[in-house]
């Protein structure tokens, strides 16, 4: 598949970011009705038979709709793979990938070669999340079709690079597929992103808070009513740094100013005690101050086409 075919698909040029207990198959299939990628996390599904059973709806799902409206834009889909060697699931996941051929595979932590071998074999795209130049440049190595580039102040596991200085720098070597992730809310912002050198916006903590999403009322609720100034970047939680909420931190009774050191990220101790840390402390971006309201999905997915439109007619850009 290539980026000129996907943007055809797309009403927006938006990649919902993949999120930890959040994204689900209503959450893909919305996505991708409303114009935009839709992805999520392959650990959302909690075993393998359950992911089974996601990829197949979310395919057939696809594909009933495609039926009954041909005319209408219908963005593709992907899945989150952690490519790390502690991911217990690596092989059984790397085999439902196979049979179920999502277009897009996004890696995360590791190596992307296992991956990119099977996904090119029945013509996929495979993007890397990436931190910083270096993993950029190795995953490229590795044969990733295209990069995430994960820049300062995006919600989850994020880097410290400013996004004009990491763009910037991989442009200078890559001109394939780049998605730019870090405070995008509005959509200003896409366009915005699009001027740097971005072929994508990849957003996550907007759509948090829409009725798709599988996170609870409260964390929506706290999404909302929440500014940069309560996010925090930190490796407690799961040994790599992260934004955070700090109400979150503050309601599960830890002081955000005194938080233990935790040890490097295993997959292999992905427990429901950690599962129920994820649950408790919640992610987010620092642009998180653009989101002031729960809507559906494509209610969201409209605001930022609008707001994108205005903004390329009032720049007179095409």
């Amino acid at each position: 598949m290539q980026l000129t075919d996907i943007k055809k698909k797309m009403e927006l040029p938006v990649i919902m970011a993949p999120m930890f207990l959040i994204s689900n198959p209503n959450m893909v299939v919305g996505a991708c009705e409303a114009g935009i990628i839709g992805t999520f996390p392959a650990l959302n599904a909690r075993t393998k038979d359950v992911l089974d059973s996601w990829m197949a709806e979310i395919n057939e799902r696809l594909q009933e709709k495609e039926a009954a409206n041909p005319e209408a834009a219908m963005a593709p889909w992907g899945v989150n793979f952690i490519s790390h060697s502690s991911n217990k699931r690596f092989y059984e996941d790397l085999e439902l990938i196979e049979k179920h051929q999502p277009p897009i595979v996004i890696t995360s932590l590791g190596d992307p070669s296992p991956v990119v071998k099977i996904v090119h074999s029945y013509g996929g795209l495979v993007l890397s999340d990436v931190v910083d130049v270096k993993f950029a440049e190795k995953a490229l190595e590795k044969g990733s079709d295209g990069l995430i580039l994960v820049a300062s102040g995006a919600g989850g596991h994020a880097g410290t690079l400013n996004p004009f200085a990491f763009i910037e720098e991989v442009r200078s070597f890559f001109n394939g597929p780049v998605a730019l992730a870090g405070t995008i809310t509005k959509g200003e912002q896409i366009l915005a992103a699009e001027l740097l050198g971005a072929d994508f916006a990849y957003i996550g903590t907007h759509f948090i808070a829409t009725a798709e999403s599988g996170a609870s009322a409260d964390y929506q609720e706290s999404i909302i009513q929440s500014a940069a100034a309560d996010i925090i970047y930190t490796p407690a939680f799961s040994g790599i740094p992260a934004n955070y909420l700090i109400p979150s931190i503050v309601k599960a009774g830890l002081d955000p100013k005194n938080l233990p050191e935790k040890a490097g990220l295993d997959f292999k101790k992905l427990s429901d005690s950690s599962v129920k840390a994820w649950k408790d402390i919640w992610g987010a971006g620092q642009g998180v101050g653009g989101t002031t309201k729960i809507q559906t999905l494509q209610g969201a997915v409209d605001e930022l086409k609008t707001a994108y439109t205005q903004a390329k007619k009032q720049h007179q850009l095409t």
